[in-house]
């Protein structure tokens, strides 16, 4: 039970963790940065871009970031040793 509870501190404390984690990530001057909770923390868009234009590279940039803090966070948590 005990080592329960300490995994689950653990967990407690790298969930803190990767809640500072962010990453940026930009494609023709429209900008996106999410933190490791996967909670959007900026977004900066192109106006020299039309509209179309920045929602295609906006939809890009949001795929992109996510999959970068995914890879970030696995590798993390592979790092940590904490077993389950």
């Amino acid at each position: 039970m005990f080592d329960n509870v300490k995994k689950l501190y653990q967990l407690k404390k790298m969930q803190d963790e990767f809640k500072k984690e962010k990453l940026t990530f930009e494609n023709e001057g429209v900008t996106v940065t999410m933190n490791g909770n996967f909670e959007v923390e900026n977004i900066i868009l192109n106006p020299q871009l039309d509209i179309a234009r920045q929602q295609e590279i906006l939809k890009k940039c949001l795929n992109s970031v996510r999959e970068d803090i995914q890879k970030t966070l696995a590798k993390k948590m592979m790092a940590s040793g904490i077993g389950f």
